[in-house]
């Protein structure tokens, strides 16, 4: 595997697992490979590049380390664009990476790339209405766990306790979200709908009032538990669906990890995203 052109570094030093050390081990992974970046940006603090930035100082590859939002928001500003990104774990949850990756760690990605054993892959994301996800979207009143994601990455302990409360009661009280198109699921809705790309569809899972809230109430999560792998209705796979409240009302989104709201109706669809991403060859 040959990339021609510079390397850059987008790295985000808010990002959960972030630090002085951490930056150091990206830096000289990059330059053992061959690949020391010509350039470093902090998008904590900058703008993610744009393409027409990238093709005008001649950058092949570029690595990003950081948490899902960070690679959603600089990945997603380049779809279409020529060049080779390596996504680099640097976050809380790492899905889009350990999708790519497998289990591997930083250092290991980057023995890999300095040893060829790294491979380019092209992926499907979720498209919605202005955004799309990498990894995957959570949308109903369990979006809310976002914000608790927040002071967890934070370390605000207090917040986080504080969090799950209101997650929780956001989760079990008022309007759930349902799936209108196709006609699947309970009819009175969830809590959450999960979302996940695959080549053969949008993985869709629905999680309930009940058990998202339970899992909320005993705040797991400050436990390092996750609440994907809790209690769900398996719905499918699909090419496109289209969600809305039980009552009307915004549909509450968490978009690789990243809260915002969305319509009172949403529609989901599996789409291409146009650019390549290095993978673990093996992973």
């Amino acid at each position: 595997m040959m990339i021609e052109g510079e390397t850059w570094l987008v790295l985000n030093d808010a990002s959960g697992s972030d630090g002085e050390a951490r930056r150091q081990t990206v830096l000289d992974g990059l330059a053992a490979a061959g690949h020391a970046p010509a350039r470093i940006i902090d998008c904590a603090q900058d703008s993610p590049p744009a393409a027409a930035q990238l093709d005008a100082a001649g950058v092949g590859l570029l690595a990003v380390h950081g948490g899902d939002g960070t690679l959603n928001a600089v990945v997603g500003a380049l779809d279409g664009w020529g060049g080779t990104i390596l996504p680099l774990p640097g976050g809380t949850a790492n899905l889009l990476c350990k999708a790519l990756h497998g289990e591997a760690e930083v250092e290991a990605i980057l023995g890999a790339l300095a040893d060829g054993r790294l491979a380019t892959t092209r992926r499907q994301c979720v498209r919605g209405a202005g955004w799309l996800a990498l990894a995957e979207v959570l949308a109903g009143p369990g979006a809310n766990w976002a914000d608790v994601r927040e002071d967890m990455r934070d370390r605000n302990i207090v917040g986080v306790v504080a969090g799950a409360i209101d997650a929780a009661a956001a989760s079990t009280t008022g309007p759930m979200v349902m799936i209108e198109q196709p006609a699947i699921g309970r009819a009175e809705g969830y809590a959450g709908i999960r979302l996940v790309p695959d080549a053969a569809g949008l993985v869709v899972d629905g999680y309930g009032a009940a058990e998202i809230g339970d899992y909320l109430k005993q705040a797991v999560a400050i436990l390092g538990r996750d609440f994907r792998a809790g209690p769900h209705d398996e719905l499918g796979l699909h090419r496109q669906i289209t969600c809305r409240m039980t009552e009307e009302a915004p549909i509450p989104l968490m978009i690789d990890g990243e809260r915002r709201d969305g319509g009172a109706r949403e529609d989901f669809f599996l789409a291409d995203l146009a650019v390549d991403l290095l993978c673990m060859a093996d992973g």
